[in-house]
């Protein structure tokens, strides 16, 4: 009785200040097949007192999982498009996410990949319909398997591999996930080792791949704005502008063609933003 009464009062809460569409409730990390019942139990409790609130899980789609999440987010490689597509049949979103997998030949988020994987990623995730991406860590510095808390921490600068904690991983042992592994952000030099002579107030050191995640968000949303511009205003153009228009939602296959092949030159991805960015131009004066 309680966790309905609390699940209710966090709805009525979230409806109140207009949040429900942007509330989420994610209770359980990457179930292992003996995990899905657990999980499943715990969707269908949350969803019998709380039905608004929505529940995202971190696994592909499953048949003992259906019913219990109504947003799905799998690790990029295990995204299955007719499934996805079977399950938007019934409201349900999709979502996804690279982290220490997958690895090559997949875009996914490693310093010692192409720059451009992570921009791509997003026209990826644009060509497939999927709503969002989740990204695990931007500031993993260190490991306290890898680096034990008796000793100094990891220097990400001088290691940049992010290694296994968690998971039962003993102290000392090192198990690589992959250079940059939720590592975005890098702290100040004066603190990178972690034990600065004084306070340091100066920001976190960005890297060049949050720079390309940022820009591949930013092909993602003229996407959205250009599909938003033809669906208000597509009866004030001409049929053959209108053709053209829409054939720039299209990824070209010069940035991907498919999950595991697509360009790691930039020229194709600005190319065609150029294009898109004019669409918008023109229909925005409309």
């Amino acid at each position: 009785a309680m966790f309905n009464s609390y699940c209710r009062q966090v709805q009525e809460h979230l409806r109140q200040k207009g949040w429900l569409d942007e509330a989420f409730v994610y209770w359980f990390d990457e179930p292992a097949p003996r995990d899905y019942a657990f999980v499943t139990n715990g969707f269908n409790k949350l969803k019998a007192a709380a039905p608004d609130i929505n529940r995202m899980l971190t696994e592909q789609v499953e048949p003992e999982l259906i019913g219990g999440p109504n947003i799905w987010c799998p690790v990029s490689d295990a995204y299955q498009h007719e499934a996805a597509q079977e399950r938007r049949k019934h409201g349900e979103k999709f979502w996804w996410y690279v982290c220490t997998g997958p690895k090559a030949p997949y875009c996914t988020l490693f310093i010692d990949h192409p720059g451009t994987e992570l921009r791509v990623w997003l026209w990826q995730t644009w060509q497939r319909g999927i709503d969002g991406i989740l990204v695990w860590e931007t500031n993993y510095w260190t490991s306290s398997a890898a680096y034990p808390p008796s000793g100094a921490p990891q220097n990400p600068y001088e290691d940049p591999m992010g290694w296994t904690s968690g998971y039962s991983t003993p102290e000392g042992a090192r198990r690589p996930w992959g250079n940059g592994d939720g590592r975005f952000i890098y702290p100040p030099l004066a603190a990178a080792d972690a034990n600065p002579a004084g306070p340091v107030l100066d920001g976190p050191v960005d890297s060049i791949r949050w720079e390309m995640l940022r820009d591949g968000i930013e092909d993602y949303e003229y996407f959205v704005i250009l599909k938003r511009l033809l669906d208000a205003k597509a009866d004030k153009l001409d049929a053959q502008t209108r053709a053209r228009y829409e054939g720039l939602l299209t990824v070209p296959e010069d940035v991907t063609r498919d999950m595991t092949t697509f360009t790691v030159d930039p020229a194709p991805l600005e190319r065609h933003r150029v294009e898109v960015a004019r669409a918008i131009a023109r229909l925005d004066r409309l």
